[in-house]
């Protein structure tokens, strides 16, 4: 209803202005600062500039580290010539899988009946959990409290029940809304944190705390203390390309998975789990992802297993890709969370204390929320030095499909914590954000309340930097006029400073392998244990084989990601990807210039592929696997005191300048500046191309 006045006002005031211009009404009849909301939102144009550090062009030219390079697939994803799994042609006797969803949030099955699907010409299976044993059934990317079909009961709307094996995808389709399922509604229903809160709904060993100080006593001496909440809702990754998997048997015992994952090893495992076949007779393949963003780290396997288990049941090749509102129904989304916090703090701004309570709201099964919440837990207090803290951890178990990882994996939703509590501290003692924000900053050396050192911390230049760019000082006084003059229109500017660790939060995931193979006619093909997502992660692998090997870039190819090449690989994820794999490929690099430095030295002025041939003919292994784990980290109070959590950190701060219209709530960025502090860049046009669009 307020919108609907608002836009009948919105239109009396463009009819004044029309009357007013032509002469009918006269020209004061409208105040000067109520015009602007005839006004509408006009996309302008957009103009930008990127500035990074430019590598001294006196080094080599097969030296390609930290220039700004072309993504390697870049031209073939434009034209659309790069294929993605469901461009792989259609092979012969394939068949198309279509799911069954559950229609209620919680419910027991009472009747599950096919038949009118089965009889449907060109139908020829149906699958569901009798096909499989209760322990083939039970999966997980963690912990197995997941099926791959619902056994008896049913935990959210959307989740997989059974699939339809047919001729074609609309055929399958067709069937699969054919088959009959009858349910008996069980309660409560849980949705919200509130909810779950409200009917205890945690999962196991929750809550759990992290403490540094004495908060109660910091409370009690502080000179204000606060208590306020703030929340996060979920966001849908809306990757262009949805879930997708292709599965080939290859022989009676053998499978061949082409999937759309950030995880190939993951899949492996769990196909391997669920056709009960050694994981060295089932080979998962990624070529390249059309987007991830988290989404592919864990749920890929809500398409993979029953596309494989119907694959090797049927002996032939099955394929699946969701539609899109499919995927946005079976797959979860960004964690959201709750979090309540009180903190005590002196009449100047400086931070002494704070005790916070983290929810996040889980889904129907744990998938990775554990792993988000501490990540959470960790980041609350953003680039503040808090030096009393409890914080508390909930994992909220709720009647929703399984949330997951996304981008950031719990650091802004607790970054976005810290940012509400350094604004709420701002606002009491009556200062500029800006100034309260400088006043709590870490300095180099201080210790976070997970007992890491900070060992270089650059927020402040990063700030400085930023500010200046952004003509930070002059555009508030443009703001506080613009603001003044007009009624209906406002602006106003943001600063946001990040702090962003970089390392799996689950110790044995960091560490990558890597496979060099060069031919006779002295080409390389490089595989290595990431996923390219879009990211540019192959274009930073082949730069760091060139410097390794010191040959062109163009003499390098990766052809895929897969389990027969590199086995036991962590998912492309946390922003780790080309830290360990990186360091994985010059593992192998040496390995090879170590056996080939006599014939370079017997051969002063020979070029790459001559050396390449006469190592050959020496019978000089001319393989080499590289392999990489990420040293002194793994830090646990009793067990690995000395030891890190993250390796180091990013640092970054964006300031923005937004409108808004307050008749319609319709609104505009004007402007954004960020700056971030990623230390020396592999290829600043990929990095640039993710900080752009991360933002």
């Amino acid at each position: 209803r307020a919108l609907v006045v608002s836009l009948f006002f919105k239109a009396y005031l463009a009819i004044s202005l029309k009357l007013s211009e032509s002469g009918i009404m006269s020209s004061d009849a409208l105040p000067p600062e109520e015009r602007s909301g005839a006004e509408i939102f006009h996309t302008s144009v957009l103009k930008s500039a990127q500035l990074f550090e430019r590598v001294c062009s006196d080094q080599p030219i097969c030296d390609p580290i930290g220039r700004p390079k072309v993504h390697a697939a870049a031209l073939k994803q434009a034209t659309g010539e790069a294929i993605y799994t469901d461009d792989i042609p259609r092979m012969d006797g394939e068949v198309y899988l279509a799911f069954v969803l559950s229609t209620k949030p919680r419910a027991k099955i009472t009747k599950l009946d096919a038949s009118a699907a089965l009889a449907v010409e060109g139908v020829h299976q149906f699958f569901c959990h009798k096909d499989l044993t209760e322990h083939e059934n039970e999966v997980g990317p963690v912990f197995h409290d997941e099926h791959v079909f619902a056994a008896g009961e049913v935990h959210c709307y959307g989740q997989i029940v059974g699939a339809i094996a047919a001729d074609t995808k609309a055929l399958a389709q067709r069937a699969a809304r054919l088959v009959q399922v009858e349910y008996e509604e069980l309660g409560p229903v849980i949705v919200t944190i509130e909810q779950a809160i409200e009917h205890r709904s945690y999962f196991p060993d929750y809550p759990r705390f992290v403490t540094k100080g004495n908060v109660e006593e910091a409370l009690s001496q502080a000179d204000h203390a606060f208590e306020g909440t703030c929340r996060m809702g979920g966001q849908e990754h809306f990757y262009l390309e949805t879930h997708a998997a292709l599965a080939v048997p290859r022989d009676s015992d053998e499978l061949e998975l082409f999937c759309s994952t950030q995880h190939p090893s993951e899949v492996q495992k769990l196909v391997a789990h669920v056709t009960a076949l050694p994981a060295h007779r089932v080979v998962c393949r990624a070529k390249r992802l059309g987007g991830g963003f988290g989404g592919k780290e864990s749920r890929g396997i809500s398409v993979a297993l029953p596309v494989a288990l119907a694959a090797y049941r049927m002996g032939r090749p099955v394929r699946c890709m969701l539609d899109r509102d499919e995927d946005m129904l079976i797959t979860g989304t960004r964690h959201p969370f709750l979090f309540k916090y009180k903190v005590g703090f002196t009449t100047e701004g400086l931070i002494t204390a704070c005790d916070i309570e983290c929810y996040n709201n889980a889904g129907w099964s744990m998938d990775l929320s554990f792993s988000v919440l501490e990540r959470a837990m960790f980041h609350f207090e953003n680039c503040y030095r808090i030096p009393n803290v409890r914080v508390g951890g909930w994992v909220c178990k709720t009647n929703l499909p399984s949330n997951t990882a996304f981008r950031g994996f719990g650091g802004p939703q607790g970054m976005y914590a810290g940012e509400h509590i350094i604004r709420d501290v701002a606002r009491i003692v009556g200062r500029d954000v800006v100034e309260v924000m400088r006043l709590n900053f870490y300095k180099t050396g201080d210790y976070t309340h997970y007992h890491q050192q900070l060992e270089h911390f650059p927020i402040e230049r990063c700030l400085e930097d930023c500010l200046k760019h952004s003509r930070y000082t002059e555009k508030r006084l443009e703001i506080a006029q613009f603001n003044r003059e007009n009624r209906w229109r406002k602006r106003g500017m943001a600063v946001v400073p990040t702090k962003y660790g970089i390392a799996f939060g689950v110790m044995h995931l960091n560490q990558a392998g890597s496979l060099i193979n060069i031919y006779g006619d002295g080409s390389v093909l490089l595989s290595h244990g990431g996923v390219e997502i879009g990211q540019g992660l192959n274009t930073k692998m082949i730069q760091c084989a060139a410097r390794a090997l010191g040959i062109p870039p163009e003499l390098i190819h990766i052809s895929e990601t897969a389990t027969d090449k590199v086995p036991n690989t962590s998912p492309t994820a946390a922003s780790v990807g080309s830290d360990l794999n990186g360091m994985a490929v010059l593992d192998a690099c040496e390995k090879l210039n170590k056996r080939l430095a006599p014939i370079k030295e017997a051969m002063p002025g020979g070029t790459w592929k001559e050396w390449i041939n006469k190592a050959y003919f020496d019978r000089v292994s001319l393989s080499a696997t590289g392999f990489y784990a990420m040293p002194g980290i793994g830090y646990h109070p009793e067990t690995n005191p000395n030891a890190r959590t993250y390796n180091y950190y990013t640092n970054g701060v964006g300031v923005s300048v937004v409108e808004i219209d307050c008749l319609t709530g319709d609104h505009q960025v004007l402007s954004t500046d960020i700056v971030m502090d990623i230390g020396s860049s592999l290829n600043p046009a990929v990095d640039i191309g993710q900080i752009e669009g991360a933002f």
